[in-house]
């Protein structure tokens, strides 16, 4: 009330929104994810970042991963703005977008395919001669347009590379033959990321 004296305008209701991606993230990954948005948030004045996490599995995989941002604007043009971004970058089905306590928009269209390399029951050469980095390389471009890695976990016993997509099942037909030439392959599990 008093502040209307001095001729100061109430301060404005800050609202916020948080992305829940339905996306196995590693921080420095979900940071390479927020540092894109930002420049959406900032070209369409729609507010700036504040926080983000992550929900770990009980064998310290992560789950899900959130990104909050605080918002000037929350109008259904900034939520397009917001959606599209993802859509194009990484929504996989299943993510969601909360604007404050009430109002919650489902999207993402992407899916997911996580690849498990057995990192103790190969004999010791396949470990000394096989290179992560000549997989992770030799997959990209197995999806091509298709798909990509987009972030890993390195388990006591697996090293997880999570592949994102516009469908599984077309992403393991495409790394299969590779999956059973590539010795560092033997052994290994492939999931569908739901």
């Amino acid at each position: 009330m008093f502040n209307n004296l001095f001729g100061k305008k109430p301060a404005a209701k800050k609202e916020f929104i948080t992305i829940t991606l339905n996306a196995k993230l590693q921080p420095m990954h979900r940071g390479d994810l927020e540092d894109a948005l930002t420049k959406i948030l900032e070209a369409h004045n729609i507010g700036e970042i504040c926080g983000g996490g992550s929900l770990l599995e009980k064998n310290g995989e992560i789950s899900e991963c959130d990104i909050e941002i605080e918002a000037k604007d929350t109008s259904e043009q900034a939520i397009h703005h917001i959606i599209n971004f993802l859509e194009d970058a990484l929504a996989p089905k299943g993510s969601k977008l909360r604007i404050g306590e009430d109002r919650i928009i489902e999207f993402g269209q992407h899916e997911g395919l996580a690849l498990y390399l057995n990192g103790t029951d190969l004999p010791d050469e396949v470990y000394q001669n096989s290179d992560i980095n000549e997989a992770w390389a030799e997959i990209e471009k197995l999806l091509g347009e298709e798909g990509g890695i987009h972030s890993y976990h390195q388990g006591e016993t697996e090293t997880a590379l999570y592949l994102y997509g516009n469908r599984f099942d077309t992403m393991h037909q495409l790394i299969e033959p590779f999956l059973n030439s590539y010795p560092l392959c033997q052994q290994c599990r492939v999931v569908q990321v739901v």
